[in-house]
This record gives C-alpha cells, structure tokens and sequence, in this order.
C-alpha cells in the first residue's frame, strides 16, 4: 500500500526543526492567491546562499497544492522548477520545462502528486491519463498540442516558445498559474551562451501567471538578472536575510533536541552569533556535536565544534563542494583559486589588488596585472564569493564569517598544497584558544529576547504596566534592532541594544546577575550611551530601556523615574513575550 504523502515537492528541512520564515511564507502565499483577482506581480525572493530559500518555496507550493480546491476552475494552479546547471542544448530546456508544467498542471487538477515522478509516471502514461481523466479545456488542448511539437523539434525558437507557454495556457482560459522558478541563475552562467532571460520580459508581466523566482547566487539575481536588462523593474522584491538572534535561537533548541545533542541555553545564542544566523550553519554544528557525541555547554566546546566542522565536518563539506563548481566555471587564467584565497586572508574588509599582485608573486611566482586579478574578482562576485561595490569600482569580503574562516584552511589545503592533517590540527588549536567573546551569557541570552521583542512588536502598542509606565508604549517600525553595537573606543562604549528608526531611537541594556540587583551606576552608564545616540542621530523622541533579572532598588525607581528610564523585571519581561506570541525566557 502506498503512503499518502501531503507535499507534492519534498521539503528538505524536517517539520521537527523548521524554524520562522513565517512571514515569508505567508507573504508568497497570499500573494499567490491575489493572482485569481489579477492583483498579484512577479515577486523575487533575494537573499545570500544557505537562507532557507527553496525550503520557502517548497512549502508555499505544498499549501497551494493541497490547501485548494482542486476543480475550482479559478484555482491557482502552482507550477515549480528548479533550473539545471547544465542543459545539452534548447530542445533538451524546451522538453524538460513544457514536461513539467504539464505534470504540475494536471497533478494538480487530478490532486495527484504522484504524477509528478517521471519513474512513476511515464511520459506514455501522462498522455494516457491526459486523454482519459483530464477535463481538457481550451488552452490545456494547445498546451498538450504543442507538446507534441517540441518532441517533434517543429518550433522556431524552443526555449522562447517554452517559457512563453504557461503564460498562453492561463491567458486563453482567463485561469490562474503561478511559476515558482528556484536557482534562477542557472538562466545565465558564465560557462554557457545559453541565456533564456532576454525571452522572459513579457512572460513575468503577466497577470494570469506572475512568476516567483530565488537562486543561489544573489549576485547574478540581483545584479546581472534583475539590475538590469530585459527583467530590470518588473519584479517586486522579498529580500531575506539570516535569522535573527532569537529565531536562531529557537532553531538551534529544536535541532539539538531532534539530534539528541545536549546544548545549555546560555551558548545557544553564542552559537547564532557566531554563525551569523545563517541556518545552515546552524544545524550544521548540532550534528557536528551529534557526530561526536558531545554537548554544548560552553564557548570552549563551541570552538571545538566549530574547528572540526570548519575543517573537515559538514560545513566544510558544503562550502568545499560550491567553492569547487564555481571556480570550476570560471578558472580562465589558473589564478583563481589564488585571488580567491589572498582575498580573504588579508586584514581588514577592503580588498587590496596590489597586495595580491605581491603575493601572487612571492607565493606562486606569477606575474598577474591588476586588470586580470580585477577581472577574477568580479567573477568571483557573481559566484558571492567577494563583494563587489560597482559604483565605486572596488571589491571587499563576503560579510559571512564561516565562509571566510572556512577558506583560510581550504587555501592552505588547496592552494598553498600544505599537508592536510597539519593545517587541521593547527586550525583546531588556534580555534581552541580563541577568547571568549560573550562574558555574561545569562544576559546576552535577556538581550536576544529583548531585540526580538522589538522586532515583533513593530507598529504595535505595548501595554504601558510592562515598563512601569502610566501610558503605552508606541512601538515604531525599525530600519534596524542591532546587539552589541560599539559607539566608540573604550570599555564602556558598548550598548546591548541599538534600535533605530530615524526620528526615534531606542537603546537597551540587560542585567543578568545571580543576587545582584541593577545600581545607579549600571543606569548611568546607558543613559550615557543614550546621550551618545542622541547626539550622532538627533532624534525626535529618545526611548531608554533597562531589564534587570533580579530587579532595582527602591532609590534607582526613584532615579529611573526621575530620568524618564522604561524599566522591566523578569515578570514583565515574560509578560511582554506573551503578549507577542514568543517564548518566555529559559528558567537557567
């Protein structure tokens, strides 16, 4: 008996572990649905590789599928395709794209998933059930007809007569389809001539079937794709950054306890900030530490985790394999690898293009003109290997600290040809005396829950009791919510919380010590950040927050008060994470 499954693509992330995204899914989603009322564009979902893209995708076309009703004609019907890197040739696209969309379409129709799978259903067999049980409509009919045209090679120009074909079904029924077109960049890559973007301009303005793209390679998306040309202005942009501390958080929790892997709720979010929420990363290092049979209770035994993975573990396993294709692709002058390596060992974040001409020289013995290294590095950009500012013409790091501590022991492996068990074991040493970055743990875990509820409360009102004022609290939308920000040099220059939204700034801070209630100094000194922000950002309205777990003496309310200081304890604290739907904080 075969199991009924409730995905018609398979997700790849267990539901066990899936974490936020939320409103991206709910965005794509309804905006799919307004296509019935042709109120809906193409829409781009643009961010760096690894940010759980697909996964969005995927799942916004699972509720399409199932969550519809099938024989309503004015149901949308949801198409996916994940482009290829490589194609034997325009019949061989052709084929493949029109095959597709004629599996979802009647897949969907018939809400049989199981169309979908060329092994189950043979093409023979599709005709068959076309012919049979399909309800044929009129643009459907020309659909199969053309069809048949492609396998019989009688078109002009197949890929422009592929793309354009889901847009003549929906537009000669008035129906509704919706194109989710996954590694987008695959459209134009460097190795192939074989560029279909210029054939889609009036594809993606269709109102009867908008289009949904995302990739892996924003760069070429963003820039080459979408910046410019044929496609430049006609999609609505969803970007989609790394999680936030918070939501890092919960996915950590979630994949230590589907590994099996003991993390205390102190380094969870250590480990976030160290991945830079990237989700990938993430669940990499819990089943790195699953692989070895170890807990996370401290940063000693996250940079233990993290040197392994780095260098011989699932991470490196993932950036080695994407590293390789790329450069693969664009190695004209065998100095690639090279430009790649130098770039990301040099101090500081700007790339020097004569610092790598030297140490071409010194290490390789090449003689490599800047324009050369300048033009491997542009391509490198396209790959989001190293950034590249256009407009000002210079180049600078990935803002990704695991790809960039990754390629310092891959170049020494693979390009600089040191043994390999050396650089490991000396990566691993270096990682293991690595000093600690977060001193008081219990209290960067108060300020994560802090930001995160910021974030959520953004264009909400926030009962007043909850920061122990008469009035409620109007919580605007924040260009930013930043932890850790520094506002100068010094010790005391640090402020937990820095939220900003032009005319109104918030600044925050968390106390988190055992016995020890909040002073009038500890007060002093935000309210000294304070001023600092103030003067840099010359806002309208200054809002001053302090949390202390274990609460205030009775002359810092009176002081607090006299200084228009919000203030909460753990009670109010978990209050107001009820209030916006999140978790309470941890009982450590």
């Amino acid at each position: 008996m075969t199991m009924k499954t409730n995905w018609a693509v398979k997700p790849s992330v267990p539901e066990e572990i899936y974490t936020d995204r939320q409103e991206f899914l709910d965005d794509l989603y309804q905006t799919a649905l307004k296509a019935r009322t042709r109120r809906a564009r193409s829409t781009v979902l643009l961010g760096q590789r690894r940010m759980g893209k697909t996964e969005i995708f995927k799942r916004v076309v699972n509720r399409l599928f199932f969550e519809q009703d099938h024989l309503d004609p004015k149901a949308v019907v949801p198409v996916y395709y994940s482009f290829p890197d490589t194609f034997k040739d325009d019949w061989h696209f052709a084929t493949k794209y029109v095959e597709n969309f004629m599996r979802w379409y009647v897949a969907f129709r018939l809400r049989s998933p199981k169309i979908l799978s060329e092994k189950e259903i043979t093409r023979a067999h599709l005709k068959e059930i076309i012919h049979n049980k399909l309800p044929m409509t009129k643009g459907f009919k020309n659909a199969f007809e053309f069809f048949e045209s492609i396998l019989a090679q009688d078109v002009t120009i197949p890929e422009q007569s592929a793309l354009s074909h889901p847009r003549h079904v929906s537009d000669s029924d008035d129906s509704t389809i919706v194109m989710f077109l996954d590694e987008f960049q695959n459209t134009r890559l460097p190795q192939y001539k074989f560029d279909v973007v210029g054939y889609m301009q009036d594809v993606v303005e269709s109102r009867t079937c908008p289009h949904f793209i995302t990739g892996s390679t924003m760069s070429i998306l963003g820039r080459e794709i979408l910046g410019r040309g044929s496609l430049f202005g006609r999609f609505r942009s969803k970007p989609i950054k790394a999680l936030t501390d918070y939501w890092g958080s919960e996915l950590v929790c979630r994949a230590a306890h589907h590994n099996n892997v003991t993390v205390s709720q102190e380094i969870v979010p250590v480990i976030v900030k160290r991945c830079g929420g990237n989700p990938f990363y993430l669940n990499a290092v819990v089943e790195q530490a699953a692989e070895l049979n170890q807990a996370i209770l401290t940063e000693d035994d996250l940079n233990t985790i993290l040197a392994i993975d780095l260098s011989s573990g699932f991470i490196w396993g993932e950036l080695n394999d994407q590293i390789s294709r790329w450069l693969e692709r664009i190695n004209e002058y065998g100095i690639t690898k090279w430009v790649l390596y130098l770039s990301a060992i040099q101090k500081g974040d700007k790339i020097d293009l004569k610092q790598i001409q030297q140490a071409l020289l010194e290490k390789d013995f090449q003689t490599v003109s800047l324009e050369k290294i300048r033009e491997v590095l542009i391509k490198l950009s396209r790959g989001d290997l190293v950034d590249y500012l256009e407009l000002g013409g210079w180049f600078r790091k990935i803002k990704d600290p695991i790809l960039l501590e990754f390629l310092q022991v891959w170049g020494r492996i693979e390009v600089e040809g040191q043994d390999e068990a050396t650089v490991r074991e000396d990566f691993e040493y270096k990682y293991k005396k690595i000093k600690k970055q977060i001193s008081d743990l219990k209290g960067y875990l108060a300020e994560v829950y802090m930001a995160q509820i910021l974030h959520n409360a953004q264009r909400q009102t926030l009962p007043g009791h909850f920061f122990h004022q008469d009035e409620d609290i109007k919580v605007p939308r924040f260009h930013y919510v930043r932890l850790r920000e520094r506002l100068g040099p010094g010790a005391d220059t640090e402020i937990d919380i820095h939220a900003g939204a032009g005319i109104e700034q918030w600044v925050a801070e968390s106390k988190w010590q055992q016995n020890h209630k909040a002073s009038i100094t500890d007060i002093r000194k935000l309210l000294d950040k304070a001023e600092v922000v103030k003067q840099d950002r010359e806002p309208e309205l200054m809002r001053i927050w302090f949390f202390s777990y274990e609460g205030f003496a009775e002359k810092v309310l009176d002081f607090m008060s006299e200084h228009g200081v919000l203030w909460s304890t753990q009670e109010d604290l978990d209050g107001l994470l009820d209030y916006v739907k999140l978790r309470r904080l941890p009982k450590l």
